[in-house]
């Protein structure tokens, strides 16, 4: 198969990206392709912050080769000549296993000059994160790479044009660079026949919290949540009752465990449309003894926490959110509140260079949209509800 047919396969499969983004990967490597500069870069995003999320990790030690079989054939359909593989500093058995299947393909040929006796040579190594959440973002992503403090850049110019080393370069999240072996080796049409006519494929998901059997599966899209999280994972345990779900990561959704809810379809846009995000795929379920409020209070407190501090309406955004929903936790908020809220919210979205920023106040218009009789409470009646505690300190949300 030449270069122009592996991109015609993924094209035709319909994949889309697995980042959050979801967008489509067959565009977003044409925009690469078409770049006539010979020195491109194939980067594979393994930085995985999200609490609750462990599908990249996951991969990264189950199934390493894969990913980089992936990653080779996007610089293969690319014409671009390295790879690197971002993975987080803690990692260390994704690392060591990701190491030593690169060393193992350039021993088989399968990495170096010239593969498997072809005009293609790729290289490709793992470049290490620190700790930082927003180096995930693509642009800071490739900052971090360079030796640099990981911090969204401006864009345009985007990736595709001026990337890694002021180089072409496309980002890929390690879930979509999985795809692609067997979407080559059965082609995009077979891929294309699994999922729903808007998404397809599979998703793999991270089931946390209050769950019966908690872990990492893979599904079809277009499976509702309620099969997912009863016929899969079993319910919540002790004979609670699910009362709200986290989607997404810290910047993804609070949405209430309501049939209308359970019966949503995993797919991108349905996710969008309920006022959350299938992004990474995690998925942090909570019972009945969770109060709303607190959990979003934490939420914000993560998201400030990780904001680089770039973006004035993020750094300062996230810092008033947090104070305001510690004001709500505590039982002394405002109606004013709820209105500064949703302003300061749309500042953010307007004024942020990245996710970050754009998607931080998710957490809060979701709750809102789902658990604003909880607000009420906190606000108008003076009273906790769930579990909450009467002194609120924002600690830091662990990470998995």
């Amino acid at each position: 198969m030449d270069q122009d047919g592996a991109l015609g396969e993924v094209r035709a499969s319909g994949l889309r990206g697995r980042g959050g983004a979801a967008f489509p990967a067959g565009v977003k490597w044409g925009f690469l392709a078409g770049n006539p500069d010979p020195n491109k870069y194939i980067l594979c995003n393994c930085e995985e912050g999200d609490p609750g999320a462990f599908n990249d990790r996951g991969i990264m030690e189950s199934d390493p080769a894969t990913v980089i079989e992936g990653i080779t054939i996007a610089g293969y359909a690319c014409r671009a000549n390295r790879g690197y593989i971002f993975i987080r500093h803690g990692h260390s058995q994704p690392i060591d296993r990701t190491r030593a299947i690169i060393e193992q393909a350039y021993e088989l040929g399968l990495l170096g000059q010239n593969i498997l006796g072809t005009d293609f040579s790729f290289d490709m190594e793992v470049a290490l994160t620190g700790d930082s959440y927003v180096s995930g973002e693509e642009t800071a992503l490739m900052e971090a790479i360079e030796g640099k403090r990981s911090m969204p850049r401006f864009r345009p110019p985007f990736p595709a044009q001026v990337g890694l080393f002021g180089k072409p370069s496309n980002i890929n999240n390690v879930k979509t660079l999985a795809y692609v072996p067997e979407i080559i080796a059965r082609g995009g049409e077979w891929f294309a026949g699994i999922g729903t006519s808007a998404d397809r494929g599979t998703a793999i998901l991270c089931l946390t919290g209050a769950i019966t059997y908690p872990g990492m599966v893979e599904v079809p899209l277009g499976m509702t949540l309620r099969q997912v999280l009863f016929d899969m994972a079993g319910g919540v345990p002790n004979g609670k009752q699910m009362k709200l779900l986290q989607t997404g990561g810290p910047l993804g959704g609070v949405l209430s465990a309501s049939d209308t809810n359970l019966d949503l379809v995993l797919d991108f846009d349905v996710f969008r449309n309920a006022g959350a995000i299938l992004g990474s795929g995690g998925i942090i379920i909570a019972d009945e003894d969770t109060c709303a409020v607190d959990l979003t209070r934490n939420l914000i407190a993560f998201c400030q926490y990780e904001s680089c501090g770039k973006c004035f309406p993020c750094r300062m955004g996230m810092s008033h959110l947090l104070e305001i929903l510690e004001r709500i936790s505590n039982l002394q908020g405002t109606e004013e509140d709820l209105t500064l809220m949703r302003s300061i919210g749309e500042n953010m979205q307007a004024g942020s260079l990245c996710g970050h920023g754009q998607l931080g106040f998710n957490p809060v218009s979701s709750a809102l949209r789902y658990f604003g009789d909880e607000f009420e409470a906190h606000i108008r009646e003076k009273r906790h509800t769930g579990y909450c505690p009467e002194q609120v300190f924002s600690p830091r949300l662990t990470r998995r």
